[in-house]
Order: structure tokens, then sequence, then C-alpha cells
């Protein structure tokens, strides 16, 4: 897939004031800092249309982009922000999960993990969630350029072995680095083939 356009849409404080239209949606969601803008960033090839921030906890809205005018692109906020308050915190748990409960157009979840890191506990609660809840999702290893091709597939091997304790058949795994553009073609082939399923 060739992206041609990328347009911001609207920021959402709720699901409810997301844009009344039928086309589908895919949704990128990760810890805070897991580097979400900018892998959207370079899926759109477009290095200022998701605001990147050294500071996590950015993205505390449902930011809709649409892409070729043929579909959004959904950056949700980052779960698990440490220094958010309880209250706030609280705010963006209940957003995000009304989003994915209540969506219609949402057609998959891209759940982003840095792949320096073991499974963390926050994630694996978050993708069981999905599961209970019947919610597609897909795994994005975000950062592989900071391994070696080694590396890589020893962290991801070790998160299959961690996924496969509860999960009987796993998701769809996608390996990214924003810096290299790895990763970019798989993700966007695989949304226009879903795209193409549903459409």
């Amino acid at each position: 897939m060739q992206i041609n356009s990328a347009t911001f849409v609207i920021s959402s404080p709720d699901v409810s004031s997301c844009p009344q239209t039928s086309l589908p949606e895919y949704a990128f969601i990760g810890r805070s800092n897991v580097g979400k803008s900018s892998l959207i960033n370079m899926l759109c090839n477009n290095k200022g249309l998701a605001k990147t921030s050294s500071k996590p906890g950015k993205t505390l809205l449902i930011n809709h982009f649409l892409i070729n005018n043929d579909w959004h692109l959904v950056d949700l906020p980052g779960y698990g922000y440490a220094q958010a308050g309880k209250r706030q915190r609280e705010q963006l748990r209940r957003m995000i999960e009304r989003y994915c409960l209540l969506r219609g157009q949402l057609i998959s979840l891209f759940v982003l993990v840095d792949i320096r890191h073991e499974a963390q506990q926050i994630d694996l609660e978050f993708m069981s969630w999905l599961g209970e809840n019947g919610i597609p999702f897909a795994i994005v290893f975000t950062k592989a350029d900071k391994l070696g091709r080694q590396a890589q597939q020893l962290s991801i091997e070790a998160y299959k072995q961690r996924l496969s304790e509860q999960w009987e058949e796993l998701p769809p795994i996608f390996i990214t680095s924003s810096e290299k553009a790895i990763g970019r073609d798989e993700i966007l082939s695989y949304i226009e083939e879903i795209n193409k399923s549903v459409g």
C-alpha cells in the first residue's frame, strides 16, 4: 500500500465524539514512551503527523488521522503512565476501554511493545483483556534497530513463550524500527489485505 495522503481529523475526549463515518479504523496503543508517535509518522511517511515528545504521556485524547481518504489510523493514549495521577490514569483507562468496546469501526488494534524488554505484566494484562472481550489485535515490537538480529529473535521467542502460557493461538506479530523504516511494508500490507476483505 502506498500512502498518498495522511490528514489529522480530530482529537476526541471520548468514543462518543469520534468521527461519524463507516470507514475502517486501525488503532495504535502501547505503554508510554514505547515509540508510538514515531511509528505512526514512519508508517505515514510524515515526520510531523503525530506529535512526538521526550516526555511520556503526551497523547491524552483519541486522535484520528484519515489515510488515503479510505481508512482511519487512530492514535490512542498510552497506558500505565506512572507520573499521571490516579484520577487521570483511571480516566485514560476508561477512555481506552470505551473506545475498544464501543467503536464498531475498529477493525484491529496494534499493541506496541519495546523489543528490548521482557514481557511486562501491564502489557500482558491488557492483551488478556482484549482477548476476553473479543477485540482483534496484533503485537508490534518497536525499536528493533537497538538490537542485533539474533537478540531480536531471542527476545521475540521469549515473548511468544510467555504468551503461549495463556494463548492457544498467538496474534500476528510485526518487528519494526521507526529509525530504519523496518516493518512499514508488512504493517501496511496487513491493513490493505484486511481492508480488501471487509470492503
